[in-house]
C-alpha cells in the first residue's frame, strides 16, 4: 500500500477518450458496467464513446461509435443483456478488420478501450493492442492518417472486465452475470421442486457451461441436488449404479423428489458426453422412477441483473476507468477482477493463458489439475459439495462420541437453514451426534434440545427464515440453566448461527466459563443477519437476500414513476444503526442519495440534495430515489425528510415515501446466501472437530483458552477464525456496529455515479497483481 494517499481529484481524464464495448455472449450486469465506465469517465473529464455491436461496430465505424452523455446511461442499471449490443465478429479476426478499427478509433481520438466480454473478446483486444503501432504505420503509409495523428495516438491502453455467465475465467472469483444466472437457475429449481414433490418425480436439469461446471456445481450446492455432473469432475466408472443407488436410498428416506443437475459440457472418464436423455433413460430403466428432463437454455442469460452483479459491475467499471487513467505506455493490458470482496487488477494474458491451461488439462484428462487451475472459489465449492453429498450408513461413519449443539440466535435471516443443514450433515459425517436447539438461548435454558439426523434437514437449503426458531434472548441471565442443560445433554461444542445477539451471547458464555466449567467447550459463531453489522466479518448470511429484496422493490417503484413525470421516492430500509443495506442498496438501485448513521448529515446536506434533484428534473431523467436507513438520525425521520422534500420541491417534483419493513427479512434465500451459508457452516463444523480433538483430555473436553470461542468471518479475501475477546475493541456496543466498516469505501462511488462532486480515496485501488500471487494466498479462501 502506498504511503501517500491518492485521491480521485488528482487524476484527470481531460483530453482523453475512452471507448466502451460489450462483446461475445451477453451477460446480466454488462449494462451496469457500461453505465459506470461512462459516468466515471465523464466525471474525471474524459470523453466516452459507446461502440455499438461489439467489435463489428468498431470495424464498421460510422454511427456505431457515438459519444455517450450522462443521461444516455440512465435507466439501464436494471436491464439485463447489453443495451449497446454485442456480436460475434469474424471481420475483427482479420488484419484488414483490425486496420479499419484502428482508423475508426484514431479519427475519434480514442486510445483507451474498455472491453466487457469473455476470454475470446479479451484475447482479441490484446492482439489489437500489440499490433497497434504497426496498424498506425500502415494507415500513415496509405495516407489515411497523418504522421502527427500517429504520434498523438501512439499507445492503445486496454482494460478488460469479464462478462460471462459461466464464470469460466481464471483470475477472478466471479464474472459479471454469474450470480444472475444462478438466480435464474434457482428460481426454476425452486419451482420444479414443488411439482416434483407432488408427483414423486425425478428431474434432470441441464444448465449452461460447455467447458466449465461452475453453474451446475453451485446450483447443486444451493438446492441440495442428489447428483451433479460437470466437465471438471467426470464420474468414476460404475457411476451409473452409484447414482441409482443414491436416488433409491433417498426415496427410502422419505424424500419425495430427486434432482440431478447436468452441465451441458458434462463428460465421463473417456471424454464422452453425458447427456440428460442418457441419464433419464438410465433412471427409468434401473429404478422405474417417473423422470422428466428440463433444459434451461437461454433463460439463464435473461432477466434483470441481481444486486450482486450490479454492484460488482459498478465497482469494476469505476476501477477500469482508474486503471486507464493510471496506465503508462509500458503497462500491460489488465483485467479488473474480484478476489474475496476486493477489486484487483491482473495482467490480461496471464488470465487467458491460465484459462486455456484448464481446457488443456481437461483434454488431457488431468482433471484434478484442472480443478486446481480453476481457482480457490471453484475448488472450495467442489470440496463442500463432496463433503455434503455422500450419506454414509451408520456403520461406515467414524464414531467420535462427541455431542455438538446448533442454534439460531437473533432475528431470522435467509440462508440460516442452509447453514444449519450444512453444519448438521458435516457434523454427522465427522462422526458426532448432532443436537438442534429450538428458539435460541431461550429454548436452550428451557431444555428444547433434541437430536437431529441427516434426513431431518433435507430440503432446508431453499427455505427462508429459521426452521429451528430464533429469539433475541441473551444468555447471561439464564447461564445457570444453560450450563445445566449442557451437562444433562453432555454437549461438547456449540455452533451459534445468528446476528449481533449471537455475538454478544458468545461473549457472555465465555465470560461465564470461570463459574461453569460446562461452558468450557469449543464455541464458534457464524454471522447471519440482514443488517450485516457483525464485527470481524465483511459479510453475513442473509444480507444478499435482503439487498435483492430492496433492489427489486426499488426497480418497481422507479418504474411506477415512468408514467408520472417528476417524482421523488423516499425509501426506508432496515439495518439498525448499520448503513450497509442503505448504501449498497442505493448503489444497486441507482439512488440519488442514501442517508446513514455512520456519515452524519445536517439540514444543509438535505437542502443540497433537494437542489441536486431539482437540477436533475430539468434533464431528461425525471425521477429520483432517496434511501434512508431506519436509524440514520433521531430527528431527520423518514416523515421529516418526506415533508421537507415535498415542501422544497413544490412545483418541480412531488414525493412519495415507502417503508420496506420486514419484507427485507423474508423470502427464499438468494443463491449467494445459500452457498455462503453452506460453505461457512461446513468450515465452522470442521473447526469444531479439530478443537474437540485438541481439547480432549482424560475422558472429557475442557477448553477455556480465548481461541476456543471464535467468530468465523469473511475478511477481505479469506474466511478467518477470530477469538471474540479480540473483537471487543472493534465493536461499538451502543449502536451495535463494528467501528470500521469496509463498505463505507463504496459511498463515494455511489455519489459519483449519482453526479455529486466528492472526495474519493483511490490509494486502495487495485494494484497490478500476478495470478501466482493470488493463488499463494488461497489456503483459507472461501
Amino acid at each position: 500500500m502506498p504511503d501517500t494517499k491518492k485521491f480521485i481529484e488528482n487524476l484527470s481524464g481531460a483530453g482523453k477518450s475512452i471507448g466502451v464495448l460489450t462483446s461475445g455472449g451477453d451477460a446480466q450486469g454488462m449494462n451496469a458496467a457500461v453505465r459506470a465506465v461512462v459516468r466515471m469517465g465523464i466525471y474525471v473529464g474524459a470523453k466516452v464513446y459507446f461502440i455499438h455491436e461489439g467489435y463489428q461496430g468498431m470495424v464498421d465505424g460510422g454511427d456505431n461509435i457515438k459519444e455517450a452523455s450522462w443521461e444516455s446511461v440512465s435507466s439501464m442499471l436494471q436491464v439485463g443483456g447489453t443495451v449497446i449490443g454485442s456480436a460475434r465478429c469474424k471481420d475483427f479476426r482479420t488484419h484488414e478488420g483490425r486496420l479499419h478499427s484502428a482508423l475508426n478509433l484514431v479519427q475519434r481520438g480514442i486510445t483507451n478501450l474498455c472491453v466487457i466480454g469473455g476470454d475470446g473478446s479479451l484475447t482479441g483486444a490484446n492482439l489489437f493492442r500489440e499490433e497497434w503501432s504497426e496498424l498506425l504505420d500502415e494507415l500513415v503509409e496509405s495516407g489515411q492518417i497523418s504522421e502527427e495523428d500517429s504520434q498523438i495516438h501512439s499507445t492503445l491502453h486496454i482494460v478488460g472486465m469479464v462478462g460471462s455467465i459461466d464464470n469460466d475465467f481464471c483470475g477472478t472469483d466471479m464474472t459479471i452475470g454469474t450470480d444472475s444466472a444462478l438466480h435464474r437457475i434457482i428460481e426454476v429449481v425452486d419451482a420444479i421442486m414443488t411439482t416434483a414433490q407432488s408427483h414423486q418425480r425425478t428431474f434432470v436439469l441441464e444448465v449452461m457451461g460447455r467447458h466449465c461446471g461452475y453453474l451446475a456445481l453451485v446450483s447443486a450446492l444451493a438446492c441440495g441436488a442428489d447428483w451433479v455432473l460437470i466437465p471438471e469432475m467426470p464420474p468414476k466408472d460404475g457411476w451409473e449404479e452409484q447414482m441409482c443407488q443414491k436416488l433409491s436410498e433417498n426415496r427410502v428416506d422419505k424424500k419425495r423428489l430427486n434432482i440431478i443437475i447436468v452441465a451441458e459440457g458434462a463428460i465421463d472418464q473417456n471424454n464422452k458426453p453425458v447427456t440428460t436423455d442418457h441419464i433419464k433413460d438410465l433412471v427409468v430403466r434401473c429404478l422405474g422412477f417417473d423422470t422428466r428432463v428440463t433444459i434451461l437454455g437461454h433463460v439463464q442469460r435473461g432477466g434483470t441483473p441481481s444486486a450482486f452483479d450490479r454492484i460488482l459491475a459498478s465497482r469494476m467499471g469505476v476501477e477500469a476507468v482508474l486503471a486507464l487513467l493510471e496506465a503508462s505506455p509500458g503497462t500491460p493490458a489488465c483485467v479488473v477482477s474480484l478476489c474475496g470482496n476486493q477489486a484487483v487488477r491482473v495482467p490480461l494474458m496471464e488470465c487467458v493463458q491460465m484459462t486455456q491451461e484448464v481446457q488443456k488439462a481437461m483434454d488431457e484428462k488431468r482433471f484434478k489439475e484442472a480443478v486446481k487451475l480453476r481457482g480457490r472459489s471453484f475448488e472450495n465449492n467442489l470440496h463442500t459439495y463432496k463433503l455434503l453429498s455422500h450419506h454414509k450408513t451408520d456403520a461406515e461413519l467414524p464414531h467420535s462420541s462427541f455431542n455438538v449443539a446448533v442454534l439460531n440466535v437473533g432475528a431470522p435471516a435467509a440462508g440460516m437453514n442452509a447453514a444449519v443443514r450444512s453444519a448438521i450433515r458435516v457434523g454427522i459425517t465427522e462422526g458426532h451426534t448432532m443436537f438442534a436447539v429450538s428458539d435460541g438461548f431461550e429454548g436452550f435454558y428451557k431444555g428444547q434440545i433434541k437430536e437431529i439426523k441427516w434426513g431431518d434437514v433435507g430440503g432446508w437449503t431453499g427455505q427462508g427464515g429459521s426452521l429451528l426458531g430464533t429469539k433475541r434472548t441473551l444468555p447471561a441471565k439464564h447461564v445457570d440453566k444453560i450450563a445445566e442443560q449442557m451437562r444433562i445433554h453432555n454437549i461438547n461444542a456449540l455452533l451459534v448461527i445468528g446476528g449481533f445477539e449471537a455475538y454478544m451471547g458468545l461473549m457472555e458464555l465465555q465470560a461465564a466459563r470461570s463459574k461453569h466449567e460446562e461452558l468450557c467447550v469449543p464455541m464458534v459463531m457464524v454471522p447471519a443477519t440482514v443488517s450485516n453489522n457483525i464485527p470481524g466479518s465483511d459479510l453475513s448470511i442473509g444480507a444478499d437476500t435482503a439487498l435483492n429484496a430492496i433492489t427489486d422493490t426499488c426497480d418497481r417503484i422507479k418504474q411506477s414513476a415512468s408514467g408520472t413525470k417528476r417524482r421523488v421516492f423516499i425509501i426506508e430500509t432496515m439495518g439498525g444503526y448499520c448503513g450497509y443495506l442503505a448504501t449498497v442498496g442505493a448503489l444497486a438501485a441507482g439512488a440519488d442519495a442514501a442517508y446513514i448513521y455512520e456519515e452524519p448529515f445536517d439540514i444543509r446536506d438535505l437542502q443540497s440534495n433537494v437542489e441536486h434533484l431539482t437540477e436533475k428534473m430539468k434533464t431528461g431523467i425525471q425521477r429520483g430515489l432517496v434511501i434512508r436507513n431506519e436509524n440514520c438520525s433521531e430527528n431527520y425521520t423518514t416523515d421529516f425528510i418526506y415533508q421537507l422534500y415535498s415542501e422544497e420541491g413544490k412545483g418541480v417534483f412531488d414525493c412519495r415515501k415507502n417503508v420496506l419493513g420486514h419484507m427485507q427479512q423474508g423470502g427464499a434465500p438468494s443463491p449467494f446466501d445459500r452457498n455462503f451459508g453452506t460453505k461457512i457452516a461446513a468450515k465452522a463444523m470442521q473447526w469444531i472437530s479439530k478443537k474437540l480433538t485438541e481439547f480432549y483430555r482424560e475422558g472429557r473436553v475442557f477448553a477455556n483458552k480465548e481461541d476456543s470461542a471464535c467468530l468465523l468471518g469473511m475478511r477481505r479475501r479469506a474466511l478467518v477464525f477470530q477469538p471474540v475477546t479480540q473483537l471487543y475493541d472493534e465493536t461499538d456496543f451502543v449502536h451495535r456496529i463494528p467501528k470500521e466498516q469496509w463498505w463505507l469505501r463504496l459511498r463515494p462511488l455511489m455519489k459519483i455515479l449519482a453526479k455529486y462532486k466528492t472526495s474519493y480515496d483511490v490509494s486502495d485501488a487495485g494494484q497490478l497483481e500476478h495470478i501466482v500471487r493470488l493463488r499463494a494466498k488461497d489456503n483459507s479462501a472461501i
